[in-house]
């Protein structure tokens, strides 16, 4: 009996373990997409004032 308490409580340590893991992965996924659109952004708001700038004739 102890045998099967032990096992149950080691495998839901290492469930806890990779639910964690998965949280924080999620977590930092979420944090280098915000981090690439904004990048994006401001490198692409340069250009998009040069173009304007040669379509106007400025």
């Amino acid at each position: 009996m102890d045998l099967i308490v032990l096992v149950c409580v080691v495998l839901a340590g290492l469930a806890a373990g990779v639910l964690a893991a998965y949280g924080m992965c999620l977590g930092m996924f979420a944090a280098f997409r915000m981090h690439a659109r904004q990048a994006a952004a401001e490198s692409a708001a340069p250009s998009m004032v040069a173009s304007t700038a040669t379509a106007t004739g400025n």
